[in-house]
């Protein structure tokens, strides 16, 4: 991979840079950032050893992959500033929500473009990311799989309107975790553990359920037979999922990821 080309140097951007770097994607002098708050590419800079680029329509028209990590609101003065200069050859990925490859290709044209969907946990390295291609940037996937593999697991999916799915499940997903994690801190409070015991607790509990879950799929166990193997019949975690199944459970999380994908939809429409 020759260069990079980032438009927008935010969280995400960063924790992109900090992968692409550590993992030898691509070395800092050909990395290349724009934004227009200058102390953040001070930063970028001073941290990284990338290279400024004061001007977005430059950029653009001087990188093998340009990576638009600009908020989706600002996405239409974006591409209105770089239609003219990105050369066909470039890749265009873009990580806005809701911003549809169509509407990029109507300003840039027929040119490889990959729509992505990462989510915060690639801040720490241990992103969730899933990514779609049109027929031109096929052939040039192994190019972002590499980014975006340097931040956690990648995975492809054929079909664009997928991406509304991943966004309720993995995009919106860590959140949905921080609230368990949230409330189960609060009610350990109120059950008389300090503060600061409930949190460790809880915390720990959450990473190593996600680590144990995660090693054990390798041997192809899954998280339901996790559960299973930790739930002795008439136990204290068979109490808590009879309480779950009461309110059931299941359902609240089919109708809440549905309410985050049907939103997705009408975000991108």
């Amino acid at each position: 991979m020759d260069t990079i080309g980032f438009i927008g140097a935010g969280n995400m951007a960063e924790a992109l840079i900090k992968g692409i770097i550590s993992a030898n994607v691509c070395k800092p002098k050909y990395i290349f950032v724009n934004d227009i708050r200058s102390d953040r590419l001070e930063y970028l800079t001073r941290q990284y050893h990338v290279q400024v680029v004061t001007n977005s329509t430059a950029l653009a028209g001087q990188v093998d992959v340009l990576i638009l990590s600009v908020k989706p609101q600002n996405m239409a003065n974006v591409l209105f500033a770089i239609e003219s200069t990105v050369k066909y050859s470039t890749l265009t990925i873009s990580i806005a929500a809701g911003v549809k490859i169509a509407e990029i290709a109507t300003a840039l044209g027929d040119k490889p473009i990959i729509r992505v969907m990462p989510n915060t946990p690639a801040l720490i390295g241990e992103g969730a990311t899933a990514m779609f291609a049109n027929d031109r940037a096929r052939p040039m996937m192994d190019r972002a799989m590499k980014i975006f593999s340097s931040v956690g697991k990648a995975v492809i999916v054929d079909n664009e309107d997928l991406i509304d799915a991943v966004t309720a499940v993995s995009g919106s997903g860590p959140a949905y975790f921080f609230l368990l994690m949230e409330e189960m801190i609060r009610i350990a409070n109120e059950m008389g553990l300090p503060p600061e015991i409930s949190k460790i607790l809880v915390l720990q509990t959450a990473r190593g359920a996600a680590l144990l879950a995660a090693e054990r799929d390798k041997f192809s166990e899954s998280p339901s037979e996790l559960r299973r193997k930790v739930t002795s019949p008439g136990g204290t975690t068979e109490a808590a999922l009879k309480v779950f199944a009461t309110k059931n459970f299941p359902q609240l999380i089919a109708d809440a990821l549905t309410a985050a994908r049907n939103r997705s939809k009408e975000l991108s429409e």
